[in-house]
C-alpha cells in the first residue's frame, strides 16, 4: 500500500510565510536529480551552489527558499510524490509504517557558535533515524518542519539541507516534504518515516528475565565533546589549573565530531531485529535512564557490569582533563544515538555489539516493592541520570 503523508510546502496561511509582505504566487517546486553516490565519510555541504551569506530567508522570500531547499533533496525510491504537491506520498511495502518525530530548538538542543548548519542537518536526521532502526525497521523518508528568523541566511538553510539529504543517504531515506514558517529563532521539527520489511516491531516492553542485554554502537563520545565545548565556553582551565580547554587539540576532534553528528549504528537495528531481539531502544536520553524505560515497560530489573562496557582512551582523557568521571558520560550521556537491545541466551550477535549485562530473573534484595529498575555492578540506580526536556 502507498501511505500519503501531509507534508504541504506550498502554504498560503499567513502565519507560515517567512516574509509576510510579500504576495503569495504559486511557484513549481522542484527536487534536484543529479547523482549524489559520494562517499559518505567525505560528505560536504554543496558549497559551490549556496547562495552568498549575505542573502537572508526575507530577501528570498517564502517561495524562493523552498525552491533553495527542495533542489538539493533528490526524493529516493520510497517517496513516490515529493515536495510540490499538498501532501507527499511515501511507498509502505510491508503495509505498516514506522512513525517518530522529534523537535530540535535553538539554544536548547543546538547552538549555531558550536555547530554548523550542515552539522545541524546531519543530528537532525539522525536522531530519528536512529529512533525507526531501534524498532527494527528501514528507514524509507523524512518529513522536515524548519522555523527561521527572517534574519536566518539563506545559506544556513541550504547547508542544513545538505546535512538532510547525506544523512539520510546512509540508510536509503530521502526528504520527502515538510513545512516552514517564521520564528524568533530557529525551530526544526522532524518526523521519519520506516517500513518493517514484514518483520514485528521490536518493542520496549518485551524484555524476559533471562536475557542479555546488548549494546550496539559507542557510548560517551558526544557527552564529552559537550562537556568540552562548555568548558571552553566557560573558560576553564583543565583539572591541574594552567591554560583554558584548547578545542584545537587533536585529541579533541573526534568528541567534538560525535557531539556534533552523532553516528548512530544503523544496519545493526534491523540486524538485532532479525536475530530475534527481544525489547530494544535507542539511546538517546542516556544508557541508565533509557534501560530503565525498558526496566520499566517490561517490569524487569537489569544489571550492568561496567567491566564490559570499554571508555575509549580519547573520552577517559578528556575527563582526565576536565576532572571528571568518564564513566558519567558513558553511563548518562545520550546523543551517540546507540542501541541497546535485550536478546536470549546463544543468539548469534551481529558484529559489533557487545553483551554488557543481563536482565535479571527476579527482583534483586533490597528492591523492595518496586518492580522493576536497572543495577550497575549490583547497586541500585533508583534516580537514572540522564536527559530530561524538563530539568
Amino acid at each position: 500500500m502507498d501511505v500519503a503523508v501531509g507534508v504541504n510546502y506550498l502554504v498560503n496561511s499567513a502565519e507560515s510565510r517567512l516574509n509576510p509582505d510579500r504576495t503569495p504566487t504559486r511557484a513549481a517546486t522542484t527536487a534536484r536529480t543529479d547523482s549524489v553516490g559520494r562517499a559518505m565519510s567525505a560528505s560536504r555541504p554543496d558549497t559551490a551552489d549556496t547562495t552568498p551569506d549575505a542573502t537572508t530567508v526575507a530577501d528570498l522570500g517564502e517561495f524562493g527558499l523552498i525552491q533553495a531547499i527542495t533542489r538539493r533533496l533528490p526524493a529516493g525510491p520510497d517517496v513516490l510524490l515529493g515536495p510540490g504537491d499538498d501532501a507527499a506520498v511515501v511507498a509502505s511495502a510491508d503495509g505498516r509504517v514506522v512513525i517518530t518525530t522529534d523537535l530540535l530548538l535553538e539554544g536548547r538542543h543546538f547552538r549555531r557558535d558550536w555547530s554548523s548548519a550542515y552539522d545541524v542537518g546531519r543530528k537532525a536526521a539522525a536522531q530519528n533515524l536512529a529512533d525507526v532502526v531501534a524498532m527494527g525497521a528501514r528507514p524509507t523518508a523524512l518529513v522536515v518542519g524548519l522555523g527561521a528568523p527572517r534574519s536566518l541566511p539563506i545559506a544556513w538553510a541550504e547547508q542544513f539541507a545538505d546535512g538532510l539529504r547525506d544523512e539520510c543517504e546512509l540508510v536509503g531515506a530521502s526528504v520527502a516534504g515538510g513545512d516552514i514558517s517564521s520564528s524568533d529563532t530557529i525551530v526544526l521539527g522532524i518526523t521519519a518515516l520506516g517500513d518493517l520489511a514484514g518483520r514485528a516491531p521490536v518493542r520496549r516492553d518485551t524484555a524476559r528475565g533471562g536475557d542479555l542485554v546488548v549494546l550496539a554502537g559507542r557510548l560517551g563520545w558526544a557527552q564529552a565533546g559537550l562537556a568540552l565545548l562548555r568548558a571552553a565556553a566557560a573558560g576553564a582551565t583543565g583539572a591541574t589549573g594552567g591554560s583554558a580547554v584548547n578545542l584545537d587539540d587533536p585529541g579533541y576532534v573526534e568528541l567534538l565530531a560525535a557531539h556534533r553528528r552523532p553516528q548512530p549504528p544503523y544496519p545493526l537495528g534491523p540486524q538485532l531485529a532479525a536475530a530475534g531481539a527481544h525489547a530494544m531502544c535507542d539511546v538517546s536520553d542516556g544508557l541508565l535512564a533509557d534501560l530503565g524505560h525498558i526496566a520499566a515497560a517490561s517490569s524487569v530489573w537489569i544489571d550492568l557490569d561496567t567491566a564490559l562496557i570499554p571508555v575509549p582512551a580519547r573520552i577517559s582523557a578528556a575527563a582526565a582533563a576536565l576532572g571528571a568521571d568518564p564513566f558519567d558520560w558513558v553511563l548518562t550521556g545520550g546523543d551517540d544515538h546507540a542501541l541497546v537491545a535485550c536478546v536470549a541466551p546463544g543468539t548469534e550477535l551481529p558484529a559489533g555489539c557487545t553483551v554488557i549485562g543481563r536482565v535479571l530473573n527476579e527482583r534483586p534484595t533490597g528492591a523492595g516493592t518496586r518492580h522493576h529498575g536497572v543495577l550497575v555492578n549490583g547497586r541500585d540506580q533508583h534516580d537514572q541520570p540522564g536527559w530530561d526536556h524538563f530539568a
